[in-house]
């Protein structure tokens, strides 16, 4: 959201006098910034209510998975290291760092650590990688590598990755509410998935994905702020009206039942449950480190990108499209991977969502004060955010697939084949193989064979030839008999 395309905000208005402001303002550089006290508190609730799905979803994404010794992870454990994390970090931010950029779990990297990490080793081994991840976005904020290491994907690979992790979420979004399924093995077909459970749409709670689907879209259409929010709530109220009236066989991970007391104390039960090297033993080192970086990319760059596009809408970046004090909130941002990590939350990272709180004025860390506060209410409202099922959340996750495709697809320079074919390897792979890590790869590793192969080796950055070498050593490891 462009604040030209919302209302005036007074950004032109001159700041106030300095014997008119108060300590609050003062120390947010509230009045500096051309903001008031009531703006930041409006932009705070806007990117809350943007951007709570998260509270929903990424519970029913890392509730759904299980490690390599079957265990699953308690769904109302989840809603509190999520809020929990969430409030930690943006309140971190906003208080550090003084931008109005939210942090919570980050979709596409809690697929990572859910269907690539906890399968291949425990759930505290898996959350052990993130808290590794962490450490090295700390690690190169602190060496002044991270920026420079940023720009040695060219842009349009790097929104490749962003709209293979898109398209990567709508596939799961899609399985997860039952709209598409696998085909049996006794079908005896070369067709993968089928509309349904049977070839048709049937039941009542895919029926409420259609709508939830349809709901969406239309909010999002009619730029109504909080839509996704808006249609999870709905449909959730829709699905439990549903279950009181019709019997239905199942809705899957989670049935919409009124719980109750919709009140009950935090359950922190998953806090601190990590192995940090632990991984590595199950998997090898090469294996480990390939995911640690995976998880280091899904985080590396989604962040780097939220974070300079978020600034620019604020208008914090200077005339030379840097943003001051970048290295805090870079570091910040490192610390809350880290703690997502810490609390099996899986990786936190910056919102692009935050932009709905700018449009609606915000410019300084006091909205984040205002967001990481509601999150942290949040803490004590589990019995309500378990009750959600996946057919009223998922809708959120197409969604959300959508926005990143048209914030990233007009980015990709189509002219150029040895960016666009990588870009396209990269986004089609992932859903196709249902790995974000092969998406990567075999984009890193085509867009360096294409240029070699134009006679334009020496523009590859020696970072790029590194990094695609680890993972043509990878994917040759079974071969090697290796794995």
């Amino acid at each position: 959201m462009s604040p030209s395309a919302t209302a005036p905000v007074d950004a032109q208005q001159p700041p106030s006098p300095p014997e008119s402001r108060n300590g609050l303002d003062r120390f947010f550089r509230i009045s500096e910034r051309g903001s008031t006290v009531a703006r930041e508190i409006r932009g705070g609730l806007a990117t809350f209510f943007a951007m709570a799905y998260i509270i929903v979803l990424n519970p029913i994404i890392l509730g759904s998975a299980k490690d390599m010794y079957g265990h699953q992870l308690d769904g109302g454990q989840l809603v509190t290291a999520t809020v929990l994390t969430a409030a930690f970090s943006t309140l971190l931010m906003g208080v550090i760092g003084n931008v109005p950029i939210a942090l919570a779990a980050g979709l596409g990297v809690n697929t990572v650590v859910a269907l690539q990490l906890a399968p291949r080793m425990s759930w505290a081994d898996a959350m052990g990688m993130v808290v590794l991840a962490g450490f090295v976005v700390m690690l190169l904020v602190a060496t002044g590598l991270r920026e420079r290491v940023m720009s040695a994907v060219p842009i349009s690979l790097r929104k490749g990755i962003a709209i293979g992790i898109g398209l990567f979420i709508m596939l799961i979004g899609l399985v997860d509410s039952g709209f598409v399924s696998r085909m049996p093995d006794a079908a005896h077909t070369t067709v993968p998935l089928q509309l349904g459970a049977d070839g048709h749409l049937n039941g009542w709670p895919v029926l409420v994905f259609v709508l939830g689907v349809l709901l969406t879209l239309a909010l999002i259409v009619r730029k109504v702020p909080g839509a996704i929010l808006i249609s999870i709530v709905v449909m959730t109220v829709v699905s439990v009206v549903i279950n009181a009236v019709a019997d239905i066989p199942s809705w899957g991970l989670t049935t919409p039942e009124w719980p109750g007391n919709p009140l009950a104390s935090p359950d922190f039960g998953l806090v601190g449950q990590v192995s940090i090297f632990g991984g590595f033993e199950k998997v090898g080192l090469l294996t480990g480190v390939l995911f640690v970086f995976t998880v280091l990319l899904s985080c590396f760059f989604d962040a780097m990108g939220t974070i300079l596009g978020v600034s620019d809408e604020a208008k914090l970046l200077d005339e030379k499209g840097n943003l001051p004090g970048v290295n805090k909130v870079l570091l910040i941002d490192g610390i809350a991977v880290a703690a997502g990590g810490a609390t099996s939350s899986s990786a936190t990272t910056c919102f692009v969502e935050s932009t709905a709180g700018v449009g609606e004025g915000a410019r300084t860390g006091l909205a984040n004060v205002v967001t990481g506060g509601l999150f942290a209410v949040g803490l004590f409202l589990t019995p309500l955010v378990t009750m959600v099922p996946s057919q009223a959340a998922t809708p959120a996750l197409l969604a959300v697939s959508f926005l990143i495709l048209s914030g990233s697809i007009k980015d990709i320079d189509w002219s150029d084949y040895t960016l666009a074919i990588p870009a396209f390897l990269t986004m089609v792979m992932m859903p196709f193989t249902y790995s974000i890590t092969n998406g990567i790869g075999i984009g890193f590793v085509a867009f360096c064979v294409l240029r070699l192969a134009a006679g334009r080796g020496r523009e590859v950055p020696v970072a790029m030839y590194a990094v695609s070498a680890v993972f043509a050593f990878y994917y040759l490891m079974p071969a090697l008999q290796l794995t």
